[in-house]
């Protein structure tokens, strides 16, 4: 089967990036017969404060932010990255950051138009902004809305205020409820970032931060284990949390009272009304194509014989001043086969409906008999079920993801 390679002419200017692009084209040992759905993940990495939690490339905002500055690298960047994705259409964007929402409404606005300038959309293209109740202001998320953003992600973690201290977030418990209130009214649908075993949270502070979240009906919960990630604040002077028994309990309990309020558990720490799943995220779970453009953004791209990261300059300045060069990457690889059915399967089994095998092979490029060992040990340990279409994580399987991942690592 013959691989379809879009033709579209690409603008004089980008002529030199274009001979690149026979680099990735090239042969090699892979044979994908189609290109995956195409995400673009766009990265703004300027928040208030450092939580003591967080390992994103995320910096404290001192002074006035360079938007203007900021938004030509990124369409400096998004330029040089044309070539790689010609003809491909963009289903979904996520602005991540950082907080997003400390940009103004005016310069998101310009974002989604100069993106809308360069790039072919979905008709009805998701597009995420992840915002902080600490930078709320009444009508700025409606703002937000008129600019084009369709989805928001609220940074709430908690409702309690001493657990919102514990975390070193910026805002308290009204901020959170007015933040998700506003949102209500302007967008469709939104997202409620939490999270729990947190510093001394006990089963019954987790069910009262579940009663708040679920009383303002939103459509979509995202809620993740507190861990300590190396090289934050935590790691040098780690907090007293919940014993792993309890920390299990506490996301039974939230399964319990999502499911009662009408909510899908459809991915490992996500849970959705009806229709209202993320798109972006079910991509990267599917093994979906991105484009990530932004300081410290991470990209995964496809093409005939290959499957290619990318990881562009971490520090805001000098990503800015590399951009603008165009030469934003700081490294790029090749994901080997060894590596591929790993890759795949630590993202796919997340999904509660798991995935087709033929997704597998098209997105590899690889046969089916390079996972067949792993599905028959996960099998025989009851932590999937399969058939000759699907391959689907057990109760038993979630609740050990990890174990079940692992026996995909490459030997």
């Amino acid at each position: 089967m013959g691989f379809p390679i879009p033709v579209v002419s690409a603008p004089a200017e980008a002529s030199g990036a274009m001979q690149d692009i026979q680099h990735y084209m090239r042969e090699g040992t892979l044979r994908l017969s189609a290109l995956p759905p195409l995400s673009l993940y766009v990265h703004l990495p300027w928040c208030l404060k450092k939580c003591p939690y967080c390992d994103f490339n995320s910096h404290e905002a001192k002074g006035e932010l360079p938007e203007r500055h900021y938004l030509d690298a990124l369409m400096a960047d998004l330029e040089a990255s044309l070539p790689l994705i010609w003809g491909r259409t963009v289903h979904s964007i996520f602005i991540g950051g950082g907080t997003p929402s400390l940009f103004s409404p005016q310069a998101i606005d310009r974002l989604l138009g100069d993106i809308r300038a360069r790039i072919r959309l979905e008709a009805d293209c998701e597009i995420t902004l992840e915002a902080n109740p600490g930078t709320f202001e009444r009508d700025r998320f409606k703002a937000f809305r008129h600019a084009g953003v369709t989805r928001l992600s609220i940074g709430v973690q908690s409702f309690d205020d001493q657990h919102l201290k514990a975390l070193g977030r910026v805002h308290d418990r009204a901020q959170a409820i007015a933040a998700v209130e506003e949102a209500a009214q302007s967008f469709d649908t939104f997202n409620l970032d939490m999270m729990y075993a947190l510093p001394g949270q006990t089963l019954e502070n987790l069910e009262q931060d579940m009663r708040q979240a679920l009383a303002l009906q939103p459509p979509h919960i995202s809620i993740y284990h507190l861990t300590v990630e190396p090289n934050t604040y935590f790691a040098k002077y780690p907090p007293t949390l919940p014993e792993e028994d309890d920390a299990y309990a506490m996301l039974d309990r939230i399964t319990e009272m999502t499911g009662a309020a009408g909510m899908d558990r459809y991915e490992v720490s996500a849970y959705a009304k009806p229709g209202h799943a993320c798109l972006h995220n079910q991509n990267y779970w599917k093994f979906g194509d991105y484009l990530g453009i932004g300081a410290g953004a991470h990209s995964k791209l496809s093409f005939a014989h290959r499957v290619v990261r990318q990881v562009r300059f971490r520090d805001p300045r000098l990503y800015m001043e590399k951009a603008l060069a165009g030469t934003p990457l700081a490294r790029e690889s090749e994901v080997s086969r060894a590596d591929l059915p790993f890759e795949f399967m630590l993202n796919a089994l997340r999904l509660r409906a798991g995935f087709k095998l033929h997704d597998f092979a098209e997105r590899t490029g690889l046969p089916l008999t390079a996972i067949e060992a792993g599905l028959k040990e996960a099998e025989q340990k009851e932590l999937i079920e399969r058939d000759f279409a699907h391959v689907r994580p057990t109760a038993r399987g979630f609740d050990f993801l990890n174990d079940l991942q692992q026996l995909f690592l490459p030997e």
